[in-house]
């Protein structure tokens, strides 16, 4: 929809207000006196101008101990890591929103027109979803990578509300997966991989740009939706533990070393294949919290990873134990 007139001249005060604040370092008060509004629609403006991207903010550490660890990440895993500060003592699901929030401010950096991204659904996209800054691009998609029905439910309300939100921040096509997350049967699975109309959402998956995700946990203290959602049974979970599993990524499971495709539950599985998403040019992953710092091992062992969203404390963990 065409923004309206009004909404135009909202968004151009808003840049005036910015302007005033930022570059100018006027009050306030000496920017509601210029505009000739209250000081409370002053802060509303400036809200508004951080919100839609009129302002992009960037905070620049002045000591070399960020900096070092985002530089030692790189050295060893071939990753451009940004850091996160975050309290020690701050709780796993703040802990998660603080990271989610800095990874959806930064995300227009890295998406643009004429570019295809993909999501896969979860606990930390879903977070991520909730804090994305609006930006105008053209002729760019976004497409679910995994399937998230089961056998209690369609999961489509979840899913596409986490899509939802992605389109109307960037202003794009959403193209949806409507299908189980883990299928029970691989025949099934390879039958309705033939099919058109699922052959076209997986030939989009191989053309993204850009993917995006959190790293699955059954170890995490903020559950992965994989596996409090009930997706998994008991057998399923055994075999999981049988097999060594450490992670997954868009429900294709790894283990330590980054081996996937002899796990037979991949087999079952909706997630494009970790050569899928290897093969996409910018591999966003969003973590947060120790307890996944197996798990990210294991998707840095498979390759899963070009840039990595994480809170300092796990960036530490992980430089003192590679």
């Amino acid at each position: 929809m065409a923004p309206t007139a009004k909404d135009t001249a909202r968004l151009r005060d808003a840049w005036r207000a910015a302007q005033l604040y930022y570059i100018q370092d006027l009050t306030m008060e000496a920017i509601g006196d210029e505009l000739n509004i209250s000081r409370s629609s002053v802060s509303r403006l400036l809200d508004m101008a951080r919100s839609r991207g009129i302002v992009d903010i960037r905070v620049a550490s002045p000591t070399e101990a960020p900096q070092r660890i985002e530089r030692e990440i790189k050295s060893r895993y071939g990753v451009s890591a940004y850091l996160v500060p975050v309290p020690e003592r701050t709780s796993h699901i703040d802990r998660l929103e603080r990271v989610a929030l800095t990874a959806a401010r930064m995300l227009g950096d890295f998406f643009s027109s004429n570019m295809t991204m993909g999501i896969a659904w979860g606990s930390t996209t879903s977070a991520v979803s909730r804090h994305l800054v609006k930006k105008t691009t053209s002729n760019s998609e976004v497409v679910q990578l995994n399937g998230a029905g089961n056998d209690h439910t369609s999961g489509v309300t979840y899913s596409s509300e986490i899509l939802r939100r992605f389109g109307e921040a960037f202003g794009v096509h959403v193209t949806h997966f409507p299908v189980p997350a883990f299928f029970d049967d691989p025949n099934t699975k390879a039958a309705l991989w033939r099919e058109r109309s699922t052959a076209r959402i997986l030939a989009l998956q191989k053309k993204m740009d850009i993917a995006l995700f959190g790293v699955g946990s059954i170890f995490a203290e903020v559950p992965s939706q994989v596996y409090a959602g009930g997706y998994l049974s008991e057998a399923d979970v055994a075999l999981l533990e049988k097999e060594g599993i450490v992670g997954d990524v868009a429900t294709v499971f790894f283990r330590a070393d980054g081996s996937w495709q002899d796990i037979p539950i991949n087999l079952r599985s909706s997630g494009p294949g970790i050569d899928v998403i290897r093969n996409t040019p910018r591999r966003l992953c969003v973590l947060s919290g120790q307890s996944r710092l197996q798990s990210l091992k294991g998707a840095l062992s498979a390759e899963l990873i070009t840039d990595l969203i994480i809170d300092d404390s796990t960036a530490r963990a992980l430089i003192a134990n590679p």
